[in-house]
């Protein structure tokens, strides 16, 4: 009995262990990019010490030599709000061509979040979408991208994890490309700088996010002016853009980058209640003012692929206007995601409650043994 009971014990443990391991953010393969760089919610910095900022999280990294100059709690496993969305043009820019023809729809118009505008039966380039997606963060514009490609919604969301895991951005696993906060989607500063340095490689995407301003069509007739998101843009010399976010939960996130004195800088803060913006330009001040002062703590990883091709060029979409458009796809999970979901929402002790509320079972005495036994009193 007492045998039984341990293995059923033991083998609830084990199963428990893996999924409370996985919510904690634990890694057996350590941290990457450096000891010095972990989920601790200390600032790190060698040479000079970093000015204090409201975010949770941040990274501080020189783009062309992959030196993390400063960070603090850069694997914390947070939700990383719009700033995801330069993952998922990582994805998504080497496999459309930006002459392709994209009709907006309903689920389109209907998502939630932030829009740029897409309306249903009008007619967007590719390219005009990315401005939207860059711009005004527009949830629709990513979508309609999404839904574009092939596979859709969740082959994007499979190739978002698989391009994630092949750049070294273990933190970040996605669920939603648009960046919601949806369930068992997290990434971290450092990843986010991962993105960041893969993404400003790329002149598309460099243009992209140094965008100030573009004009999206309206629905009967004109056009309408959208303004760039990012005030990094205009009001911070030598700024190159890249990505904002705000959601409820995840508060304020930003990815930003500039070029001073020969230097490329990105910096990336997460779970900021405000003044994003002020706290982005004053790590961004400090760092070139100590660059030579300053000795890494870390380094951004190397990808393990030559390039983010995003599983290389969607080849089944013609370039011309009139191509046939693929039929739209719903914003739905993979089922493995789903089940993953669910099962980090299931608590660890419930995996151990199965034996316990099997013991009554085996400790009750069958009635006619305790009929025998009162007969012999």
């Amino acid at each position: 009995m007492r045998v039984l009971l341990t293995a059923v014990a033991t083998t609830a443990l084990v199963v428990a262990g893996p999924l409370a391991a996985t919510a904690a953010g634990q890694s057996p393969q350590g941290s990457v990019g450096g000891d010095q760089l972990t989920t601790e919610p200390t600032v790190v910095a060698d040479g000079a010490t970093p000015p204090a900022v409201q975010a949770s999280a941040y990274v501080v990294a020189d783009v062309d030599t992959g030196s993390v100059l400063a960070a603090k709690a850069p694997h914390a496993k947070l939700r990383p709000a719009s700033t995801l969305k330069t993952l998922t043009a990582l994805v998504l820019l080497p496999r459309l061509n930006k002459s392709d023809q994209v009709i907006g729809t309903d689920e389109d118009a209907g998502i939630e979040g932030s829009k740029v505008g897409v309306y249903p039966g009008l007619r967007y380039s590719v390219d005009l979408l990315f401005q939207g997606m860059f711009l005004a963060s527009g949830n629709d514009a990513v979508h309609a991208l999404a839904a574009h490609d092939e596979g859709g919604v969740p082959a994007t969301i499979q190739r978002m994890n698989k391009l994630a895991a092949e750049i070294g951005a273990r933190d970040t696993h996605v669920t939603d490309p648009t960046g919601l906060d949806a369930d068992g989607q997290y990434s971290s500063s450092y990843d986010l700088a991962l993105f960041a340095q893969a993404g400003l490689r790329r002149p598309d995407f460099a243009k992209y996010a140094s965008t100030k301003y573009t004009n999206f069509p309206l629905a009967k007739a004109g056009t309408y002016q959208v303004a760039n998101q990012n005030k990094l843009l205009f009001n911070y010399d030598g700024a190159l853009g890249v990505k904002t976010g705000y959601t409820t939960l995840a508060r304020n996130t930003f990815v930003g980058a500039a070029r001073r004195d020969g230097h490329t800088l990105v910096v990336t803060l997460m779970n900021s209640p405000h003044g994003i913006t002020e706290d982005a330009s004053t790590l961004l001040d400090w760092t070139f003012a100590k660059y030579d002062l300053l000795s890494p703590v870390g380094t951004l990883v190397k990808p393990t692929i030559t390039e983010t091709a995003g599983d290389g060029p969607n080849v089944s979409k013609k370039s011309s206007a009139g191509s046939q458009l693929p039929k739209r796809t719903r914003a739905v999970l993979a089922p493995g995601q789903a089940v993953q979901g669910l099962a980090l929402r299931i608590p660890v002790w419930a995996y151990a409650a199965p034996p316990f509320l099997l013991l009554p079972l085996f400790l009750r005495r069958p009635r006619t043994l305790r009929t025998r036994r009162s007969r012999r009193h």
